[in-house]
């Protein structure tokens, strides 16, 4: 543990950096403290030996390091209180009762990251509760058709496909083959088992099986991905640290990979946890703040990515304050 006055340092030095986003110098912690620069020096010095603060090649000023990061977020930060107009905003959202839940978070998280200038991540967990009941084909001309896929809950998606030169008979064909083997799969396991069940068979009932199979396997494969939205992606252009247009690149394949976002952001904790770095499994530059939420069984993972610069205390009450509203 830190002395009053390292704490009171560190604390400084890493508030003063989230919100300018500039090396500290010792100047500011004078004045701030009431110290003086050699105290201030000497205890900087300390902090850097400890491995909480440290020294840019472009200034005299100091940083936190990632270990600084966690000692400020597990002793030192305090959550803000929501202010009125924040507020006042999300709660538009949770009273209109005209949204469903995924509608109701996508929204709330758009908000987020509009005032944060983040990247907010709504991870749905109901591709895996929601069970496929039936699926539908209805024609629109010769060539295109709407599939309708839905679910044991209710939940209705549909999709505008085009199948050239293929029969609607084999078509149906193909329905009626889905409906009968898979009907009852969890809508996230339904391309494995479309694989595994359907493509080895399908060949016996319809001459242009390998068109139409890889057709419905797509229509499948997008439905389980609409459970990811990821929104205020290019916010991360905004953060002084993304300067290096590889690592922006980086950052924004990894956001774009559907299979890749549900391995890293996926929470099985109910509380808000704060991954910074190299804890997270995204990206070792950015820090992850997320929690699981579970609305009506319904369960799925909110989660706020930005630069470990980020303004802590305000996203952990902003996502504790969706949290308990959506819950």
């Amino acid at each position: 543990m830190l002395t009053e006055r390292q704490e009171n340092i560190l604390k400084l030095i890493t508030t003063e950096y989230i919100k300018s986003a500039r090396p500290v110098g010792s100047n500011l912690i004078c004045d701030e403290l009431k110290c003086s620069s050699a105290t201030v020096r000497n205890e900087m010095a300390s902090l850097e030996d400890l491995g909480l603060l440290e020294k840019t090649h472009t200034s005299s000023g100091r940083v936190p390091s990632e270990k600084g990061y966690r000692y400020y977020v597990d002793h030192l930060m305090h959550p803000k209180e929501l202010n009125g107009e924040d507020m006042l905003k999300l709660q538009i959202i949770f009273n209109n009762n005209q949204l469903e839940l995924n509608d109701t978070l996508s929204e709330s998280l758009k908000l987020i990251s509009d005032i944060t200038n983040y990247t907010s991540i709504v991870l749905g967990g109901a591709s895996h509760d929601n069970k496929l009941k039936e699926i539908r084909v209805v024609p629109i001309d010769m060539e295109n058709l709407i599939v309708i896929v839905v679910t044991d809950t209710g939940h209705v998606e549909n999709k505008k496909i085009t199948l050239k030169n293929v029969s609607l008979d084999e078509i149906k064909k193909t329905v009626d083959l889905i409906n009968e083997l898979i009907t009852g799969t969890p809508i996230d396991e339904v391309s494995s088992k479309l694989e595994f069940e359907i493509k080895p068979i399908i060949g016996r009932y319809v001459k242009e099986h390998e068109i139409v199979y890889n057709t419905f396997y797509q229509v499948f494969k997008d439905f389980s991905n609409k459970n990811i939205n990821v929104v205020g992606r290019n916010n991360i252009l905004k953060q002084p640290e993304f300067n290096n247009i590889d690592k922006i690149q980086d950052i924004f394949d990894k956001l774009d990979n559907k299979e890749e976002m549900i391995n890293s952001i996926k929470e099985d904790n109910n509380d808000i946890k704060i991954y910074i770095g190299k804890e997270n499994k995204l990206d070792d530059d950015v820090t992850v703040i997320q929690t699981k939420y579970n609305s009506k069984g319904q369960e799925g993972t909110i989660a706020i990515v930005g630069p470990k610069r980020m303004d802590y205390d305000r996203v952990v009450t902003l996502l504790e304050y969706i949290k308990e509203n959506i819950e």
